[in-house]
């Protein structure tokens, strides 16, 4: 039987009560066609699933009464963040998607030597609206009960400069790298992965990140489009060293 999964963006307890309004609320009611006395599973991204019953449909409002509340225990113990030159359209949703699915904690959009993608204040606004979105409708489809971080966009060289001295392995995707994923020695605080846009890394983004200790790591023989070079690398990685 499908479990019902539906993020609140509001405090949960346990035998407590909250009410869900608007989209999801229509959503829940009109498309998947729940009511009065139907069990479902909200998450509000704090890594916990609470059991709820619907008590009451009113117009775009839906009444919930919490059972219980478990940790559903299926995040990754490798913490995985992916650092991605902006891609265009459809592929960048498509890597917030997968990226959720994998496992990765946290996702940082960039703006790189040869993006295609520029975006204004309000323009990134939108955008940061809709992936986090994206990311809400992966994790209740995959069963995770945290949603990845999703940082607003920025330039590379911004983004280089607020990193910490120490942290977790920094690692560039390249098709010229010298280090290869079998010969990795990972850290507890795990790993970050930088992928180029459509254009790949440009040399003056490489010269910036090496200079910020990120070793530049080849996948293997082929050259992987952007939306699917971070995806093939989290997934080894959670492989080797994660869940997998």
């Amino acid at each position: 039987m499908r479990t019902i999964r539906i993020h609140i963006d509001s405090p949960l307890s346990e035998h407590g009560s909250t009410v869900l309004e608007g989209q999801p609320a229509e959503h829940l009611v009109r498309v998947l066609r729940q009511d009065v006395g139907a069990q479902v599973v909200l998450f509000n991204g704090d890594g916990h699933d609470y059991a709820a019953t619907i008590t009451a449909v009113e117009r775009r409002q839906v009444q919930l009464q919490i059972a219980t509340r478990h940790s559903p225990g299926n995040e990754s113990p490798l913490r995985l963040t992916l650092a991605q030159g902006i891609a265009r359209g459809e592929k960048m949703d498509l890597i917030i998607q997968k990226a959720c699915e994998l496992g990765i904690a946290e996702i940082v959009p960039l703006h790189t030597e040869r993006s295609e993608v520029r975006l204004d204040e309000k323009r990134s606004a939108k955008r940061l609206e809709h992936w986090q979105a994206v990311a809400i409708s992966a994790a209740e489809q995959s069963g995770r009960a945290m949603v990845p971080v999703i940082h607003p966009a920025r330039p590379l060289a911004v983004w280089l400069d607020s990193l910490p001295a120490e942290g977790p392995l920094r690692l560039s995707l390249s098709p010229d790298g010298e280090q290869r994923l079998r010969q990795l020695q990972l850290p507890a605080s795990g790993a970050m992965l930088m992928v180029g846009p459509e254009g790949g890394l440009g040399e003056r983004d490489l010269e910036a990140l090496d200079g910020k200790g990120f070793q530049r790591l080849q996948l293997g023989p082929r050259i992987l489009r952007t939306e699917t070079a971070g995806l093939a690398a989290a997934a080894a990685l959670q492989a080797v060293h994660g869940d997998f």
